[in-house]
């Protein structure tokens, strides 16, 4: 880390910002937090505040680890588009191309109260995995008889494969005609099977090979291992807004899925070599991962003629391969530039690169309660701090 006026942010508006986080530890609303900022190559920011673990009354340490649920998804799609470079593969593959349990994949009409099966229009792509347009969902999400087939199928399962996993996925109705509208999904979850077949390795071993390896990410995975138990983040056990309990994964126990949707653990100086190589336009320390054009193809917004459904895509954003990116300034409540682009993760983890500022920046918290308070705080505080 170096003084902030060297990456052109106001220290005194960084104070503030660590104050506004402060409290939520205060008023037992945020356990901890750890939080970056680095813009033109310097870190001119990388705090701490609260506690690591609220039970156990440990402090927070700026190499703790956090699972990042789905900010596992631009991961994946990067070592998916490295693949796509090397010419594994293509965007326009149906999915069923290199995973054949799709070969059959039927929509899923709800008519008369009845779930009707027909064959969709046409078949998903990789593209479309990538951009959360395959016709698939979450289970999470309003209710409707798709997800009903979703939750009955407990996807959520841990104990099951990839392999597996994916079976049972394939198997249920699409919610919608492959093409037609955005709607997050397990879309990056089938990416990460597919990253598998291609590889012939397990989803973690090719992650390492492909990002983690090369970006020297030492504490990013799927797995905890015991060596790193007592730098484990948690959440407080039960919501302090809705009273419910976090319910959050438990990374210790081995199990067989490693899940490309939303399983990896990190910690912020991880996360940030490789929020730093999507800045430097796909390279870091001289090595290139991804072309320079592939990077800027995968930060455009590829659903802009597209409806949306949900309110999980912010109203002045679209979507790329695998992270939003804003194409407006104004039409919702967070600033930011044209063409930044980000994503968060269920338990409030969040990040967003900004190429025009030369900037990224990431929050790292377990608090699933607080997801779009505490991202959209954070982002406020980021900008306010510009100083030139």
């Amino acid at each position: 880390m170096t003084a902030p006026a060297a990456a052109g942010l106001n220290a005194d508006a960084l104070a503030r910002l660590g104050a506004s986080l402060q409290r939520l530890v205060t008023a037992k609303r945020l356990p901890g937090a750890v939080w970056m900022i680095r813009r033109r190559g310097v870190t001119g920011c990388f705090e701490r505040v609260g506690q690591q673990d609220p039970a156990r009354g440990l402090a927070m340490h700026e190499d703790t680890i956090f699972r990042i649920y789905s900010m596992t998804k631009p991961v994946v799609s990067v070592a998916l588009m490295r693949l796509v470079e090397a010419g594994r593969l293509q965007l326009r593959d149906p999915v069923a191309k290199h995973l054949p349990e799709f070969a059959g994949v039927q929509l899923g009409v709800e008519r008369d109260a009845e779930l009707l099966l027909v064959a969709p229009r046409r078949p998903p792509t990789i593209h479309d995995l990538l951009r959360h347009t395959a016709g698939l969902t979450y289970e999470f999400l309003e209710a409707a008889p798709v997800r009903r087939r979703y939750i009955e199928a407990d996807l959520f399962s841990r104990q099951r494969s990839n392999a597996e996993h994916i079976g049972v996925l394939a198997g249920l109705p699409l919610m919608h005609e492959p093409g037609s509208i955005w709607e997050y999904s397990r879309a990056t979850d089938v990416l990460g099977r597919v990253l598998e077949k291609l590889s012939g390795t397990t989803l973690g071993e090719h992650l390492q090979a492909a990002v983690f390896g090369p970006l020297g990410m030492v504490d990013t995975g799927f797995a905890l291992p015991p060596e790193k138990h007592a730098r484990f983040a948690e959440a407080f056990a039960i919501d302090p807004d809705s009273g419910a309990p976090t319910g959050m994964f438990d990374p210790r126990p081995p199990v067989p899925m490693q899940n490309g949707g939303g399983g990896l653990l990190s910690t912020a100086a991880d996360y940030a070599r490789f929020l730093q190589m999507l800045l430097s336009a796909g390279t870091h320390e001289g090595a290139r991962l991804l072309g320079r054009k592939t990077v800027e193809f995968m930060t455009a917004d590829h659903v802009a003629h597209l409806p949306r459904s949900g309110d999980l895509l912010p109203p002045d954003h679209g979507f790329g391969l695998g992270v939003a990116v804003k194409t407006r300034l104004g039409g919702a409540t967070e600033p930011g530039s044209v063409g930044s682009y980000g994503w968060s993760g269920a338990a409030g983890t969040t990040f967003f690169v900004d190429p025009q500022e030369d900037m990224f920046a990431l929050l790292m918290v377990q608090a699933p309660g607080q997801f779009d308070e505490l991202r959209e705080l954070f982002r406020l505080g980021v900008y306010a701090a510009i100083d030139d």
